[in-house]
């Protein structure tokens, strides 16, 4: 692999347009593909085979009405006044125009509905003082005909004479009874539904309830951004307009201010490691570059495949991340080179072939982790891994080729003009670096572990779960939809759940309300339901739909407890079985299943990714030690994200709003964060293991390592957080606690972890931590990741030839 790096190093070098030329025909095909194939990405998450899925699909069958989308629209007076009569007829007139909306299957009048619900009770009202009439006509009529039986009782003459008028009483009062019996099931229904509102009950409020014919996940952003438009066409005087996640969530930005600012840090630390502009604006160019490819690629299939919105975020935060940094240690090791007089193009072939090699292998344990995401099976996360598996891929291909041409190009200005006056008289050496002693070891190791767990403590208590309006950035129209929403209604109002019987024998047309009934007072007697209302009836009366308000908001814990508690009710009057869906359960239900495929995700991981660090370090006790650090500054890690975006530690000064975990964050933090960890460890301890060969003492050893390899690994990590940190400051909550965990997560795995714990136990270790078993040493291939092999053939080839440096 050295050898074939350091031929395509010299050749990029040598052939530097040809090469250039075919990187830019390449962004041309992706930038192609975009305008051809991007469709727009999607802003809902999926997990097939959850609970409530199984639930739609029974809705789908029997109540498609009730299978689609769903969103709200919230109107609410300024001042907080009660709407207007000139403003509720506003809001009904859009209402009435908005049916012919693309996707949209119904569109609910608030003000009709609330009608609806006073008519209801007006005629539970009439109807209860009509049979109070009835009942009091026909007890009347009871007394009367009881007096004529006892005249003639009197008189000693027979009653049967008045055996039909008893009959006439007898039947009514059944009739009377059978009504009463109705209206009292009507009347209970009611009242237990009566905190399911649409207008406020100070009358400043009103939701318009917004179905679609589509799930969620195939609904279009042009059928949402329709509504969207039509609502907010026509303002109303002293009214506002806001809209629920379900419809207005759209796609966040994917570049901003943060961004820009982690970037120009970023430049900042390539200048001061490099010492010129030319060589530090190289491996932003080249890193920029391959975002652009990667990006652009990505989305051109974004009509294929069904793509979350952050997808091509994470292409875009691991490819700037990676691609600086893979850049920065090829063009750290040509400059280094260049400084001890070597001549240019033999110069970039050598990097190439060296750090080129390296940067290869580490990228090989960042692509292996990513692509692992799709043994979870869960498809947007593995399409996740997969985009940020081809943007390092990208990454790598453009260090090993893009940036050897580059240098080719420029040759000794690379240097700035003071450096290219001491060339042939700078040497690096590690003559200097000393053993550090035992007891500062032990030390290390015991202070450092115990501040990662001491970290790590908050993991304990980590909620996962998808954001709600509340996550929204303050004064967004979701964020307003939400509290508004919450305000007026209560919180449970912002995330009902649907619930559904299923009744396999089905049911008369007498039965319904009664069963109805049952059902409802079952699902009320639940802790923390509010209120439980019938919302439909299958035509063959084997599936019944109904809404249940929960007393807090979607992602409080009392609502996650309840969607457990209905689900493990047992059926109701024998055979009727229930299910639990609606937004706020399929967000638990995805939460629950991403949860569960973390432990076999971090064992398939760090399975694959021993196996390649054994290959390369060729020692059985270093993968573990590595691994075993990454462990450390993984839950170390989840310690802060809990700490900050779950208790509100330090949320006001970022203004985050503080809720449950991103559900899919910790197990993508699995795999990117253990990749770049091997990077680092890869960087440091395959100097190690070159001193270590080369007759170092293995003591001795450790301390040239570091030595050889802690500013490069410095500088890259840096790069890392900066660019990772920027993403915090984004508008959007996933990717701030994305940018944030990946930023805190390589800040205590390089500086912590890789620069103190590691060399600290690699050195109590000794030569054992060398050690390989023969027989496994005599089986597997020498990768020479340094290239340490390649170096000394071509130096030795060199050696008597003069060294030609060109200006």
């Amino acid at each position: 692999m050295a050898e074939l790096l350091y031929r395509l190093g010299k050749f990029s070098a040598r052939r530097a347009g040809r090469v250039i030329v075919a990187w830019i025909i390449v962004l041309g095909i992706a930038v192609g593909g975009f305008l051809i194939g991007f469709k727009g990405l999607a802003t809902s998450f999926d997990v097939p085979g959850t609970a409530s899925g199984a639930v739609v699909d029974q809705l789908t069958a029997k109540l498609p009405d009730y299978a689609g989308a769903a969103g709200t629209v919230v109107f609410q007076s300024k001042d907080g006044s009660a709407l207007t009569a000139e403003q509720r007829d506003a809001i009904s007139a859009e209402v009435a125009d908005a049916g012919d909306l693309p996707d949209v299957s119904n569109v609910i009048d608030p003000f009709s509905t609330e009608a609806e619900r006073a008519d209801r009770q007006k005629q539970v009202t009439d109807g209860q003082t009509q049979l109070d009439q009835a009942k009091a006509h026909l007890d009347a009529g009871q007394a009367q005909l009881d007096a004529a039986k006892a005249q003639l009782q009197a008189a000693g003459m027979p009653t049967t004479s008045l055996d039909a008028q008893q009959k006439t009483i007898d039947d009514g009062l059944a009739t009377l009874a059978q009504k009463q019996s109705q209206l009292d099931q009507g009347a209970e229904l009611l009242k237990l539904s009566d905190d399911i509102r649409v207008v406020s009950k100070d009358g400043s409020t009103a939701l318009v309830n917004v179905a679609f014919t589509k799930p969620r996940l195939e609904l279009s952003e042009d059928s949402k951004q329709a509504v969207i438009k039509h609502f907010e066409a026509t303002p109303i005087d002293g009214v506002s307009v806001s809209f629920s996640t379900d419809i207005a969530q759209g796609v966040p930005q994917i570049v901003g201010v943060g961004e820009a600012v982690g970037v120009v840090f970023a430049a900042i630390v390539l200048i001061v490691v490099l010492g010129s502009l030319v060589a530090a604006a190289l491996p932003l160019v080249t890193a920029l570059f391959g975002v652009a490819v990667a990006a652009l690629g990505s989305l051109a299939f974004s009509g294929v495949v069904d793509m979350a919105s952050v997808t091509p975020v994470l292409a875009i935060m691991l490819g700037l991340a990676v691609g600086i940094d893979y850049s920065l240690f090829i063009v750290n090791r040509h400059r280094r080179q260049l400084l001890e007089g070597a001549e240019p193009h033999e110069s970039v072939g050598l990097a190439n072939g060296t750090s080129g090699n390296a940067v290869v292998f580490a990228g090989a344990t960042v692509v292996v982790a990513l692509l692992a995401l799709n043994v979870t099976g869960v498809p947007f996360l593995g399409l996740m891994g997969t985009v940020g598996a081809v943007a390092v891929v990208l990454a790598v291909l453009i260090a090993v080729t893009l940036t050897p041409a580059i240098l080719g190009l420029l040759g000794t200005r690379l240097l700035s003009k003071r450096a290219r006056a001491k060339v042939g008289r700078v040497h690096h050496s590690d003559a200097n670096a000393k053993a550090m002693s035992t007891w500062r070891a032990v030390l290390t190791v015991v202070a450092t572990t115990i501040a990662l767990l001491v970290v790590a403590i908050p993991a304990l208590s980590m909620r996962v779960g998808l954001p709600d309006g509340s996550s929204e950035p303050v004064g967004s129209t979701t964020y307003d939809a939400f509290m508004q929403t919450s305000d007026a209604f209560g919180a449970g109002a912002t995330g009902p759940l649907l619930v559904t019987a299923n009744v396999p024998a089905g049911l008369s047309d007498d039965k319904v309300t009664e069963t109805q009934l049952d059902i409802a007072r079952k699902l009320a007697d639940q802790s923390d339901v509010v209120a439980v209302a019938p919302i439909a009836v299958s035509d063959d009366h084997e599936l019944m739909a109904f809404q249940v308000v929960p007393k807090e908001g979607p992602n409080s814990v009392s609502t996650e407890q309840l969607v457990k508690s209905l689900r493990e009710l047992g059926p109701v009057d024998g055979d009727i079985h229930l299910g639990v869906s609606g937004q706020t359960a399929i967000n638990l239900d995805i939460s629950a299943n991403l949860a569960g495929v973390l432990p076999l995700y971090l064992t398939v991981v760090v399975g694959l990714s021993l196996l390649i660090m054994i290959l390369v370090f060729r020692s059985l006790l270093v993968p573990l030690i590595a691994t075993g650090g990454f462990i450390l500054s993984l839950f170390a890690t989840y310690g802060a994200i809990t700490a900050l975006f779950q208790w509100g530690w330090g949320a006001d000064a970022l203004g985050i709003h503080t809720g449950p975990i991103l559900s899919f964050l910790p197990v993508i933090l699995v795999g990117i964060l253990f990749g770049l960890a091997m990077d680092y460890q890869l960087f440091l301890a395959s100097g190690m293991r070159e001193a270590y060969v080369h007759g170092a003492s293995a003591r001795l050893a450790v301390a040239k390592g570091v030595r050889a390899g802690r500013t490069v690994v410095t500088a890259a990590a840096l790069i890392m957080i900066s660019v990772f940190g920027g993403f915090v400051f984004s508008d959007s909550t996933m990717i701030r606690s994305i940018g944030f965990g990946l930023a805190f997560g390589v800040l205590v795995d390089a500086f912590v972890v890789r620069m103190l714990l590691m060399p600290a136990l690699m050195h109590l270790l000794g030569r054992s931590a060398w050690w390989l078993p023969c027989w496994l040493d005599r089986i597997l291939p020498n990768v020479d990741v340094e290239g340490a092999a390649l170096e000394r053939r071509h130096h030795t080839e060199d050696a008597e030839a003069p060294v030609s440096i060109s200006a």
